[in-house]
């Protein structure tokens, strides 16, 4: 009986340590998968905010070439050094978009190509590439911020963070520009 006794309490030792094994084992690689899945979230926001980031940079940029080309208002910089900000801050975009293709989720990369798309007709237009009027400058404007707010959208889903930025809640704003001037009124 002794050696029963003893192959039991050496079986059990066994099977404890196994088990003790096997939860170490599993704990380990769920926190080694929380901590990926953390990491790669970190690296996906630092992505999507600095693109967003680079993008309002660039809109932004446009503007006073714009309004500097169109006579509506004259720029504090010479024309050459607008361009060459605007140039180097769609570059930036550019790279910044390059990190959204290899980390950002299906519905994020569709929504900052289409982004791109409306991004793109502002630069044109404030560049001269394509000719419109005030009124299709601010359309475009109001599109980009749509689509800007389409990718926070995408980008708050893949990240997992609930709510959206549109909807009830959160009605559609326009600009905040001055009206159009008239012709006639000469202000």
């Amino acid at each position: 009986m002794a050696a029963g006794e003893q192959l039991v309490t050496i079986g059990a030792v066994l099977l404890g340590a196994l088990t003790s094994y096997v939860g170490n084992y599993l704990s380990d690689r769920s926190r080694t998968r929380y901590e990926l899945l953390t990491r790669w979230d970190d690296r996906k926001l630092s992505a999507y905010e600095d693109y967003v980031d680079r993008m309002r940079t660039v809109i932004f940029l446009a503007v006073p070439i714009y309004e500097d080309n169109e006579g509506i208002r004259t720029a504090d910089k010479p024309q050459e050094e607008l361009l060459a900000e605007h140039a180097e801050a769609q570059r930036l975009r550019g790279r910044s978009f390059e990190r959204i293709m290899l980390l950002g989720a299906d519905d994020v990369m569709e929504a900052a190509h289409d982004l791109n798309a409306i991004a793109l007709e502002i630069d044109w237009q404030a560049t001269g590439k394509i000719t419109g009027t005030l009124e299709e400058w601010r359309d475009r404007h109001r599109a980009v911020f749509r689509a800007i707010n389409t990718f926070h959208d995408a980008a708050r889903t893949d990240l997992g963070v609930q709510g959206s930025t549109s909807g009830e809640k959160h009605p559609e704003r326009d600009l905040l520009l001055p009206p159009a001037r008239s012709s006639a009124g000469g202000s």
